[in-house]
């Protein structure tokens, strides 16, 4: 059967490129003769039938270097896990947004977020919706591919702060420490935290011991560095210890990491008597234009996706594997977590430029 109407959205937390996806979506689409829908806030927008507007061309003309989404996103939880109060009444979420999408008379779904509503859209597949995935997170924790869009913007801008702290640092003789997003995944941490020049990084795949960064920091002071940078990502946690978790998970969203940059702060300064200081980069990291590589492999990966859907190739996710844009079964992606490998060739040679781990 011809494809004749698709629609897409975007889930889970924003990322810079997602504008990007949803035009070369609308563009590859109109010049295939498909009509592109374009659905609300995630699977709110299979709710209600007023939370979505037809695509052209010239509603997505000059979106491709803004951040955000113009479709608007949520990171609620799993919509199979609770009913909702409609318009029309309760309902099983699930069961409405199957419902919804025959009633718009869709013939596939392109989806776009990270690993929670890849999976989501993975059982709507089952559900007997056609669905194709595009990866999107700042973190780059989504296994089968290299890189998603947003993660090279969140680095660029991480990279950028530590450069600005630098100076601030080098002036007051400080330990400036540099709380950055990564979850479970060190990669912005350490990415950003080698391009910075930090002298320590700790990320979630390497709990760490305090005394060890303290000492290496203290070496520093001896041979005449004044100052230091040390990277945290948001997940990292000490040896014996655990994440640092300011909100519990509960109703349907997922439990929200912070402190752990100050909880280090704190303790470094104490163990080296040196004013120490802690910037927490936040969501300053999801905002803003996005990079001119994301810009391309989001553009790539949504010209991927109709085409995808255009030969029937459903249930598959797009995924970076230099040089190509290749798709992957989604049902081999879900419910994995791609981490940083302890014998990553970057972490090596952070190492072997003396960057400490705190191991």
């Amino acid at each position: 059967m011809a494809l004749r109407r698709l629609g897409v959205l975007t889930g889970g937390g924003d990322a810079p490129g997602l504008n990007a996806v949803i035009r070369a979506v609308v563009k590859c689409a109109a010049n295939n003769g498909i009509e592109v829908v374009g659905l609300e806030d995630s699977s709110d927008g299979l709710i209600e039938p007023d939370r979505s507007r037809v695509l052209t061309p010239r509603h997505v003309t000059g979106i491709l270097r803004l951040g955000g989404t113009i479709l608007g996103t949520t990171n609620r939880g799993n919509p199979f896990a609770y009913p909702v109060q409609t318009s029309e009444g309760l309902h099983d979420y699930s069961d409405r947004v199957v419902d919804t999408f025959h009633k718009m008379d869709l013939d596939a779904l392109v989806v776009i977020g990270g690993d929670g509503t890849l999976a989501i859209a993975n059982r709507f597949q089952q559900r007997g919706i056609p669905v194709i995935g595009v990866p999107k997170t700042i973190d780059n924790d989504i296994a089968g591919t290299m890189n998603t869009f947003g993660f090279d913007t969140a680095v660029d801008f991480a990279t950028d702060a530590i450069d600005r702290l630098h100076t601030t640092a080098e002036a007051h003789h400080r330990t400036m420490v540099v709380e950055v997003m990564g979850r479970y995944a060190g990669w912005i941490a350490l990415y950003a935290g080698v391009a910075g020049g930090a002298d320590a990084i700790l990320i979630p795949e390497i709990p760490f011991e305090i005394r060890i960064v303290a000492d290496c920091l203290k070496r520093r002071e001896r041979w005449g560095a004044r100052f230091s940078i040390v990277v945290v990502a948001e997940g990292a946690h000490p040896q014996g210890g655990t994440i640092s978790v300011i909100a519990a998970a509960q109703d349907g969203f997922v439990e929200r990491l912070g402190g752990m940059g100050a909880q280090v702060s704190d303790a470094l300064g104490r163990a080296t008597g040196k004013e120490t200081r802690c910037v927490v980069l936040g969501h300053l990291q999801r905002g803003g234009a996005p990079t001119s590589f994301d810009r391309m492999l989001a553009t790539r990966f949504g010209g991927k996706a109709v085409e995808l859907a255009i030969t029937g190739n459903f249930g598959t996710m797009t995924a970076y594997a230099p040089p190509a844009i290749v798709a992957l079964p989604l049902e081999d992606v879900v419910g994995r977590i791609k981490t940083v490998p302890l014998d990553h060739d970057l972490l090596i040679t952070a190492r072997s430029i003396g960057i400490t781990f705190g191991d």
